[in-house]
């Protein structure tokens, strides 16, 4: 028989054409093991060094900016790298206590790309208050199971 396995994804609408860095604010260097988060067995497409330069691969998927809103230009590189973040948190790699600092670095590169300081903060604050589910460290194995067809 010949069969295929293969992992079903959901949630994601964009695929990372080139690779991307972004050296991260000094803030987050507390927190960034020494040695840095690179883990190609779990994680191939992130790297984090110990010095903060955040990559994000090729091919990474992300389901840019969630809630009620629309995803525009100015709000892509920030989505990009707060789901990358949240990502190391929900995997433990980082701690939660990355969360705000991921929070406030979307607002920022928001800005940095031409979104309104009033938009800027209202993307700020429903991440602050609602986004928490997104970055809580996971206790149990990831929910999407293998399937064998036929």
């Amino acid at each position: 028989m010949n069969s295929i396995r293969y992992r079903s994804l959901h949630g994601y609408k964009y695929q990372l054409a080139e690779t991307y860095e972004i050296q991260l604010p000094a803030a987050f260097l507390p927190m960034i093991p020494k040695v840095g988060i690179a883990h190609p067995d779990t994680n191939p497409a992130l790297t984090l060094s110990g010095s903060g330069l955040l990559r994000i691969f090729e091919r990474y998927s992300w389901d840019g900016p969630s809630g009620p809103t629309i995803d525009t230009p100015d709000f892509m590189r920030g989505s990009l790298v707060h789901d990358a973040l949240y990502q190391f948190i929900r995997e433990r790699l980082l701690p939660i206590g990355a969360k705000d600092l991921a929070d406030r670095l979307l607002q920022q590169l928001c800005r940095e790309d031409g979104m309104s300081a009033a938009r800027a903060w209202y993307v700020y604050q429903a991440v602050r208050w609602f986004a928490g589910g997104a970055a809580a460290p996971r206790t149990e194995e990831p929910i999407d199971e293998i399937v064998v067809a036929p």
